[in-house]
């Protein structure tokens, strides 16, 4: 009798090989955080911003810096993901249990499930504030707002945890020499790293390439083609600084022991203008950076030490905001004009993408056609 094992695997191959061009056709384009800023008197209504985000754009999370009941009430029923936040002089007031109930009553509890909110941060860059009440209190709070959530049920949809500014490490000249400031390592962020693995919730870290760079190394921040540089430890290479900079906080927190605890970027950005002294501050170096920075996180590559993950990323900033203190800088990382038109062209607008999405809608029929056509040939081959 003639053999038929060659053409059973000859189909299990082309079935195989279908079924992963199917999958990679299937997968849908990933969103990104934004951070919603409203220092400024020149911003769009919350509800045309939020309209706006959820029709227009791939973005997908906004972060808010407060916890503004007309913002939350404007992302009802957009399916967009919204991360509030308690203002670092009410800290130490939330760690009264009756005080975070009526944190979560008054700023949660009337706005979900139709605003999908998702996370409480507690502060921000409070470890950087040098204030020894807001940082003795930092996780009290935490777990306070945390036991608030878990009376109400909550607590599975809605996390909670504090963004940091990479000053929270010592300075180190490779990523895998990081370590958490003393005193501070111990006392405080390791306490915090237990909270947030036993209530599966992320280190949010506030990485900016933008204040780390120098002339020299402006196409490495930016995610261009550059020399690079090797870690002496590990001998990996980095192209980029925001590798470097995660990969920093991974190491600090794996002397710690908590290495399985997911980081997430709460912030970081680039301006499109500056002081006349400042170098790279423009919109084509902006343009540059975001662009390559949403690129890179969700690519799946991740970093040296953390391969083939994404990151949860939140861009500073939606706008720019007009009136903020500081430098020039500060009041120009925006993405948006008022009028929502973009500053720069980084492919967040869904227009942008109706060419893909056609492309992947034919590709999904025409795989569709052959994979019936190969059950077909299965069934039919040893007839």
């Amino acid at each position: 009798m003639e053999k038929k094992t060659p053409l059973i695997s000859l189909d299990s191959t082309l079935h195989a090989t279908l079924l992963l061009l199917a999958l990679v056709f299937i997968q849908e384009v990933q969103g990104i955080g934004v951070n919603y800023g409203t220092i400024a008197d020149n911003l769009p209504p919350p509800a045309e911003v939020a309209k706006f985000l959820s029709k227009s754009t791939i973005i997908n999370r906004v972060r808010l810096f407060d916890a503004n009941p007309e913002l939350l009430r404007a992302f009802k029923d957009t399916r967009i993901e919204v991360t509030i936040t308690v203002p670092n002089n009410q800290i130490p007031r939330v760690t009264n249990l009756t005080v975070a109930r009526e944190w979560v009553q008054t700023n949660v509890q009337p706005f979900i499930p139709s605003t999908k909110l998702v996370r409480i941060l507690v502060g921000n860059e409070v470890l950087s504030t040098a204030n020894k009440l807001l940082i003795s209190n930092l996780v009290p709070a935490m777990q306070t707002l945390h036991v608030a959530l878990v009376e109400l049920s909550i607590d599975s949809h809605i996390k909670v945890t504090t963004p940091h500014s990479l000053g929270i490490l010592v300075n180190s000249t490779t990523p895998s020499g990081a370590r958490f400031r003393q005193g501070y390592d111990t006392h405080v962020i390791k306490p915090m790293l237990s909270f947030l693995r036993d209530s599966n919730s992320p280190f949010m870290v506030n990485p900016y390439p933008f204040f780390g760079f120098s002339v020299d190394t402006l196409d490495y921040a930016l995610f261009l083609p550059n020399s690079g540089m090797v870690d002496d430890v590990t001998h990996l290479r980095y192209t980029n600084m925001l590798d470097a900079q995660l990969d920093s906080v991974y190491s600090a927190m794996k002397v710690l022991g908590f290495e399985d605890v997911e980081i997430v970027i709460g912030e970081t950005g680039w301006p499109t203008k500056g002081d006349p002294a400042q170098i790279g501050v423009d919109p084509m170096s902006a343009s540059e950076y975001n662009g390559n920075l949403i690129r890179h996180v969700t690519s799946g590559v991740g970093t040296p030490l953390m391969p083939n993950r994404t990151f949860e990323t939140y861009i500073f900033a939606l706008f720019d905001e007009n009136l903020k203190p500081g430098p020039t800088c500060e009041r120009n990382f925006g993405l948006f004009w008022p009028n929502m038109t973009p500053v720069y062209d980084i492919h967040i607008m869904r227009n942008t993408a109706i060419g893909v999405a056609h492309y992947r809608h034919k590709s999904r029929l025409i795989i569709m056609v052959i994979l019936s056509f190969i059950g077909s040939w299965r069934g039919s081959i040893f007839l």
